[in-house]
């Protein structure tokens, strides 16, 4: 908890020194809509000539690489690809197939009408494991999520989501839900709640333990177009794989084209 308190302190000390103009995906100038909560899709999207790169840093040196495009303002297509012990010792283990992603917007957001968007992802987090034939933590699969947008000093958003995965080698074949939060903190400084029921990772052979995944990030824009996400991960240690709370890092950069 201190570490987290000092981060914090940290980061709203040079949001202080941050002018006060559009950059990436966090805070209330932000001019990026975001895509996801921590892990978990959400309505945001991309628009058409955009094209957006993720880097993601998580446990055992791994790295997760991912573009995405805007081929219209309400449909984005994307790949990544990645794998884990990149970084220091131990034989790499890279994911088996590419991820694909797309997500369609369906309903724009209004007055009184969320946001509502579907998708398709086949990429999981965290890293494989090859003896499960599955990702630490499992890929959306398809899922559809709705998103709203309230003005409440800066900005809070709610999202919730249904999905349904296709890595099923444990046998676990149910739905699944998630949700969260969003709250400007300033002009360029976000906090974000994220909780995956996992109801689809919490079989005999499963790697959840039952009680879910609550994950939390603070996330930064600290020039055009680039957001610094720092990720606190299973803070419920339900991960029968993973010890303790899981520590990561995403950068984001969003160019036009």
């Amino acid at each position: 908890m201190e570490r987290i308190r000092i981060c914090t302190l940290a980061l709203l000390l040079v949001q202080g020194l941050q002018p006060c103009y559009p950059q990436g995906s966090a805070g209330s100038s932000g001019d990026v809509e975001p895509r996801f909560l921590v892990d978990a899709p959400i309505a945001g999207m991309i628009r058409r000539g955009v094209v957006a790169f993720d880097a993601d840093f998580f446990q055992q040196g791994g790295i997760l690489l991912g573009i995405s495009v805007g081929v219209f303002d309400r449909l984005t297509l994307g790949v990544s690809y990645g794998g884990s012990n990149l970084i220091g010792s131990g034989e790499p283990v890279l994911n088996p197939v590419p991820g694909v992603n797309i997500r369609l917007r369906i309903v724009e957001e209004s007055l009184l009408l969320p946001a509502l968007a579907l998708g398709f992802d086949s990429q999981g987090r965290d890293g494989y494991i090859r003896s499960l034939n599955r990702y630490v933590i499992k890929s959306p699969g398809l899922y559809g999520v709705l998103s709203k947008n309230y003005g409440v000093w800066g900005f809070l958003s709610i999202h919730g989501g249904v999905n349904y995965t296709f890595e099923r080698t444990d046998e676990d074949r149910d739905i699944n839900f998630y949700c969260g939060i969003e709250k400007t903190i300033g002009p360029t400084i976000s906090l974000v709640l994220e909780y995956n029921l996992a109801a689809n990772d919490n079989e005999e052979e499963a790697v959840g333990q039952g009680s879910g995944y609550l994950n939390a990030a603070l996330k930064w824009s600290f020039g055009d177009g680039l957001t610094l996400s720092v990720n606190l991960k299973d803070l419920t240690r339900n991960s029968a794989v993973v010890e303790g709370v899981n520590r990561s890092v995403r950068l984001e950069y969003v160019k036009t084209l």
